[in-house]
């Protein structure tokens, strides 16, 4: 598959079957343009994750996609977990992967993980919730309010992927410090692979 990092936790992912992309937020950019979607999917509502100018755009851009999400939503299609859906010859299969704690009085929004192709493609949005299934590439999120870089590494570790996109990384200013840590601490057999930001790279 082709998977470009538009910063933060927006992916595009091509599986050579659909294209998707994934949380088109406030802190991503570039993809307000990329056309030929077949699918938008929003892991939950926080504007890092989805803003609706930037949304609004992609989907002027792409008025046959789908959006997707486990929220109400203007013009989505509102999804549970356990929902599989049939995205232009993929399999996008919804996972119950709750929003990780930020602070006992902090509410959290309905947080889902998106699955594809049975674990070819892993966007676990603002959850360290390992799946059942082997997952092959990983959206590996890598610093938030509700996580140190050594949850990042025990997630990747129990994970266990082939490779590893580090996402959510754009509340750092020093992202290489983290990056070294995840990639000296990752299992035999795994590989972090930081992409290039807008450029489509063959996993």
């Amino acid at each position: 598959m082709l998977i470009a990092h538009f910063g933060h936790s927006c992916l595009l992912v091509d599986t050579g079957a659909a294209r998707l992309l994934f949380d088109p937020g406030a802190y991503s950019s570039g993809f307000e343009q990329v056309d030929g979607l077949d699918a938008i999917l929003v892991t939950h509502e926080h504007r890092d994750h989805l803003d609706p100018g930037k949304l609004a755009a992609v989907r002027a851009a792409n008025p046959g996609a789908r959006l997707i999400a486990p929220f109400d939503l203007e013009g989505a299609e509102i999804v549970t977990p356990g929902d599989a859906l049939e995205v232009n010859g993929s399999v996008v299969t919804v996972l119950d992967a709750p929003h990780e704690v930020i602070h006992h009085q902090i509410e959290l929004p309905v947080n889902v993980g998106y699955l594809v192709d049975h674990g070819a493609f892993y966007h676990p949005g603002d959850s360290l919730t390992v799946p059942e299934q082997r997952v092959d590439v990983l959206g590996l999120p890598t610093a938030a309010p509700w996580m140190k870089v050594s949850d990042a590494a025990d997630f990747l570790a129990r994970v266990g992927p082939r490779k590893a996109v580090p996402i959510h990384e754009a509340i750092l200013a020093q992202t290489e410090i983290f990056y070294r840590v995840l990639v000296g601490t990752a299992p035999e057999g795994v590989e972090v692979v930081v992409l290039p930001r807008g450029e489509a790279v063959e996993l």
